[in-house]
């Protein structure tokens, strides 16, 4: 028998910019979050940030997206600004640091859902416009948690070769 005092409409969340439409928190009684963002334009890079407590999960509804990740490798004296880069990956210099960016795409043509670790940053662009891309994440969002650098960081190119 179903209980109808569970039966609820529950409001979502909503935020606009001039990058995209967002639904928020669209399960919110579920744990973590869920949420949807369409993407009118094709100019505007989504990039940088990271977690360092939640992992995302990103899926392309709709249309398609370059998407970049950017982690930390080992590597033992490394001196340089870029020592290897291919069409997904670039390695490069960050003082100390050296942080590998690979690139991935994500369309309604080729259903994968991209698991986004803790640590890692990430962004994307939309390569139509009026993509949707639809991303879960363990945790509910915390601002205290997301840490943000620009695009251009680290020395990539969000272009994509004319075919």
């Amino acid at each position: 028998m179903t209980d109808l005092d569970e039966l609820k409409n529950i409001p979502v969340q909503y935020n606009e910019d001039d990058r995209a439409q967002r639904c928020l928190n669209v399960f919110s009684e579920m744990g973590g979050q869920v949420n949807i963002s369409y993407v009118n334009s094709t100019k505007h890079i989504v990039a940088w940030h990271k977690h360092e407590k939640q992992t995302d999960y990103w899926f392309c509804v709709k249309g398609s997206f370059k998407v970049g990740i950017a982690y930390k490798e080992y590597v033992p004296s490394f001196e340089g600004e870029v020592f290897d880069k291919d069409n997904n990956v670039i390695r490069v210099s960050d003082g100390d640091e050296i942080w590998v960016v690979e690139w991935f795409y994500l369309s309604d043509k080729t259903q994968s859902t991209l698991k986004i670790p803790p640590g890692a940053y990430h962004g994307y662009k939309a390569l139509e416009p009026n993509s949707v891309m639809l991303y879960g994440l363990t945790h509910k969002y915390d601002p205290n948690d997301e840490f943000t650098l620009k695009p251009g960081h680290f020395n990539e190119d969000w272009n994509t070769e004319d075919k």
